[in-house]
């Protein structure tokens, strides 16, 4: 992983804030992809509580996913709390506290042809604020072809706060899988619009990392490869202007019953990691 002297560029900082997604190049070391990529192996052979996965309707491939699982596993752990990731989330923020928010796994196996569908994050995550950052990288390559992730640029700004849905099959789960918020809309049909949309996104080598703000609508394609894993892990991070707000339609394992909105995230499931 980075250390915490780890640099990132004013230009790039003035870009993540004005598109709402980047890319940083070789920032996690190939050791610690080692190391990840046993941890992930760990999780899906014996998943945690907050596992939720489905089968390829093909029969071909599978998708893994779950989250908090820096809780129970160590690598996961060290990865989150004492890496360099705070500190350059910190940069992002322009300084103050530092708070993990939760670490997830987004495991698409070879032919797992299901897109990740559009959505941007925040209305799933009981926090308000613009100090809210995400870090995805991977111990694979990953192109459009393996299931890639997309951004449209400034979609951060647009005010905009879209109905969370889950992400295996609906006709299965029925209705959104959340409860509905009278303040959010539903999400926009990118896909049958995709040139009304400034739509930006990069491959990724090992050690790679995408960097995205919590309001950014993004999406993915499925693994087309029949022959390469796609193994995403990602670490979302709080800042000084984050606050909890448990509205309607948050994810209910995120949420904690000790803290009430409008107060700082600082707590056990949240544990603050850099002070103020």
């Amino acid at each position: 992983m980075p250390d915490s002297d780890y640099f990132v560029a004013e230009a790039q900082i003035n870009q993540f804030w004005r598109d709402g997604a980047i890319v940083l190049r070789h920032l996690v070391e190939p050791e610690w992809l080692d190391i990840l990529a046993g941890a992930i192996d760990r999780d899906i052979a014996c998943p945690g509580p907050c596992y939720h996965g489905y089968e390829e309707e093909n029969g071909r491939g599978r998708f893994h996913g779950n989250l908090r699982i820096w809780e129970n596993d160590p690598d996961f752990r060290a990865i989150c709390l004492n890496s360099g990731l705070p500190a350059i989330a910190r940069q992002f923020f322009g300084g103050g506290k530092v708070n993990l928010l939760y670490d997830q796994l987004f495991v698409k196996e070879p032919g797992t042809v299901n897109r990740t569908r559009w959505h941007n994050d925040q209305p799933y995550w009981p926090v308000s604020g613009r100090h809210v950052i995400s870090f995805w990288f991977s111990p694979d390559p990953v192109t459009k072809e393996t299931g890639a992730l997309e951004f449209i640029r400034g979609s951060h700004e647009w005010g905009r706060w879209f109905q969370p849905e889950v992400f295996g099959d609906l006709k299965k789960t029925g209705g959104s899988g959340y409860d509905e918020n009278p303040d959010y809309e539903p999400m926009i049909d990118v896909e049958a619009s995709r040139r009304d949309y400034d739509i930006i996104g990069w491959d990724l080598e090992p050690g790679d990392v995408y960097v995205f703000q919590g309001l950014t609508v993004h999406g993915a394609g499925g693994n087309e490869r029949q022959d390469i894993r796609r193994r995403g892990y990602t670490v979302r991070y709080t800042g000084a202007d984050a606050s909890y707000d448990a509205r309607p339609g948050t994810s209910k394992p995120l949420q904690v019953a000790t803290i009430q909105t409008g107060q700082p995230m600082d707590s056990e499931r949240f544990p603050l990691i850099i002070p103020s």
